[in-house]
Order: C-alpha cells, then structure tokens, then sequence
C-alpha cells in the first residue's frame, strides 16, 4: 500500500490490525528458533505490537523499522517506557533499553543497522502488502537479514475475492513460490480463526487460516 494509506488509517486510529493481546503463534513456537537470550531480533512493519514487548521479555534485542510516527511513539507511551530520539539518516531512531524502533521507509533502512541480527519476526508486514507489491517487500526483507537468520513468519490466507485487504491473503502456494530462493520454509501450525475475527464473519469470508512457518535465510 502507498504510505498515505497507512499514515490515514494511524491518524484515524483505524487500527485493526493491531491486536491487543501477544500473538499466540509467537508464544507457541518462538521457543523454537532456539535463540540465545541476548539475540536481536528483527521486527518489520512493527507498528506498536506487544508482541516486541514479549520478545525483549525473552531477553532479545528488538529492532523494529514502522512507517508512521505516530505508531512508534504510542508504543512507548501505551507500555510506558522512557525513550531517546535521535535522526539516523532519513529514519528517526526511538530508544529504549532493549527495544530500538526506526521509523520510516523499510525500503530505505540502511543494511549496516540489521547486520548483526540473527532472527525476525514478521507477523503483519507482508499480509499488509497486496500481491503486486508483496514480492518486492520480500526481497527486501531477505537483503536486510543475514544469511543464517532464522525467523517466525505468521500469514493469513482467505478467499481473496470475499475482502479487500489489507491484511491481504498469502497463500502457501505464494510463500513457496517467492520466498524458497532466499529462505528455508518449514510450516509449523495452521489454524482457522475465522470464529476470532468478526469482521471476517461479517463479511461473510468463508474460511479464514493463520499460519506459522519457520524461515532460515539461505
């Protein structure tokens, strides 16, 4: 999407992609990357989720690159956390303790700040794309991880037809297609949620699946 859509969507506080509760693939399979505690972790399109909460919980090294001002700063006023801002290039560098969020274009992050990463975490950036931009964002990703990086990527997939996204449906058959070349993809979990999201059911989406895949970068 263009990045007026989602500077809109933050000023609006159209938000509903963002959870109010820590993703439960992430409790349920973090644990099997097998990370030392003092890893960091790399959290695309992080907006303010708990879920970097839960992961500088483990003891990890957040760095997550958001968009919209807005989004950024309210994760560190809603978890009330003190922080530091200081301008890295064109990105603006929020800092905590554990937690170093950068806030701009992820297409314009410099490679060097996620050099040292050994893992990521990627639960609502490449469902916020829709297909004629998802596979630039991918390779994005991939340039920005080192190879060896393992992550925790969550999906949803639908009938496509039935909603317009975002969060728009990826498919299996999409994340073999695009994403074998750079990573190794083991699927974890795959679940229907349909009944957890009434705006699904409202719109009378038929199935509604998330999905959790183990990805190493090659």
């Amino acid at each position: 999407m263009e990045p007026g859509f989602w500077h809109d969507k933050w000023h609006q506080q159209q938000i509903g992609f963002h959870q109010q509760d820590i993703n439960p693939f992430l409790v349920k399979y973090w644990q099997k990357l097998a990370l030392p505690a003092a890893a960091k972790v790399f959290v695309p399109l992080c907006g303010k989720s708990l879920d970097m909460c839960f992961l500088a919980e483990q003891g990890h090294q957040v760095i997550g690159c958001e968009l919209n001002e807005l989004a950024v700063q309210q994760f560190f006023s809603d978890n009330q956390l003190e922080m530091t801002k200081t301008a890295v290039g064109e990105h603006q560098h929020y800092q905590t303790e554990q937690i170093s969020l950068y806030q701009g274009d992820i297409f314009t992050l410099p490679n060097e700040l996620t050099q040292d990463v050994t893992a990521f975490y990627d639960r609502a950036a490449l469902i916020a794309w829709p297909e004629s931009m998802r596979a630039q964002y991918a390779k994005q990703l991939a340039g920005l991880l080192p190879s060896g990086s393992l992550g925790l990527l969550v999906t949803l997939d639908y009938p496509q037809e039935a909603l317009n996204g975002p969060p728009f449906a990826v498919s299996p058959t999409w994340i073999e297609q695009h994403l074998t070349e750079d990573f190794e993809i083991q699927l974890l979990d795959c679940q229907d949620v349909l009944a957890d999201n009434p705006r699904f059911i409202k719109k009378e989406v038929p199935w509604l699946n998330e999905a959790a895949y183990l990805l190493k970068r090659k």
